[in-house]
């Protein structure tokens, strides 16, 4: 069995989270500051929302640090499993969350508030500074945890971009409702995006091929290697999304050396360079030997 040592960059995803984390948190207490200060209910609100935010990202924080434990006898192929778990309650909160905002707007396209339009954009600036920096950080992570993030974090930026365009608007013009007419079409697209990421969790929580892995083109390259006559229980699945296992079980020539095998296991893990696969379990048989797996 081969293992390769953990990606670099599973750190970074957790030192990204952190930092959106904290970015996060700062933001909403001077948003309920402000909300505070400027006697807006709406932003007050908002910043409820922020709250949550908060400890959605301190969630996501935790597990994806938590998944970076090393094997044990309760988990012999890690924790990485704790990410995913991340990426789905992220997915949920932000799907609940986002019901909740079009359960808010939608009725005020019916019957608009007045709002503080410089209160209003001036926390919009803040706003997406911070969650733009802490988009932007989150983006260059690839475990399914931190895109859940990156997308939770990129409803906040539109929601705010929303918020300036519709102050300044308001400035000049008393047309109230489009905030939320904004706030249900930036809404609507977020949802979206969040469950089509939601199946391809629960994709992966079953066992699915990772994307970018044709299972039969690797199963034509294996039995492409000199000596190997087939293979059978070829599996491939993912940890988190980003770190993969394959096991699988290759029948080489009865005639075969140790040297052929050491050999055909080599070439076969070369084939896994650079496809993120963190195990992979090859067992080679010769064509004589039984199986017991093989008629399963």
């Amino acid at each position: 069995m081969a293992h390769q040592q953990s990606h670099p960059h599973a750190h970074q995803n957790t030192r990204s989270i952190r930092f959106a984390f904290f970015l996060n948190l700062t933001f909403t207490l001077i948003e309920i500051t402000g909300g505070i200060w400027t006697n807006s209910v709406a932003i007050l609100s908002d910043a409820l929302h922020d709250l949550g935010d908060s400890l959605s990202l301190g969630l996501a924080w935790y597990l994806e640090k938590y998944s970076q434990k090393e094997k044990d006898k309760k988990y012999s192929y890690g924790y990485r499993r704790f990410s995913m778990l991340g990426a789905l309650a992220n997915t949920i909160i932000l799907i609940v969350g986002s019901l909740i905002i079009l359960s808010e707007a939608i009725p005020r396209i019916i019957r608009p508030e007045q709002a503080d339009a410089k209160g209003m954009a001036l926390l919009a600036v803040g706003g997406i500074l911070v969650n733009g920096i802490a988009a932007l950080r989150v983006s260059r992570s690839k475990s399914l945890n931190a895109r859940m993030v990156a997308w939770h974090l990129l409803e906040d930026l539109l929601g705010w971009i929303a918020v300036l365009v519709v102050s300044i608007v308001l400035l000049f013009k008393e047309i109230y409702i489009l905030d939320p007419i904004l706030s249900v079409l930036i809404t609507t697209y977020v949802l979206y995006n969040v469950v089509r990421n939601l199946k391809k969790t629960l994709v992966l929580f079953m066992q699915a091929v990772p994307e970018g892995i044709d299972v039969s083109t690797l199963e034509n390259k294996i039995l492409a290697i000199d000596k190997i006559r087939s293979i059978h229980h070829l599996h491939v699945w993912s940890l988190d999304g980003e770190h993969h296992v394959l096991t699988t079980h290759v029948v080489i020539e009865s005639e075969s050396t140790i040297e052929d095998v050491q050999r055909v296991r080599k070439e076969i893990n070369a084939l896994m360079e650079g496809m993120d696969f963190e195990h992979t379990a090859i067992e080679v048989e010769c064509e004589d030997e039984a199986c017991r797996m093989k008629e399963i």
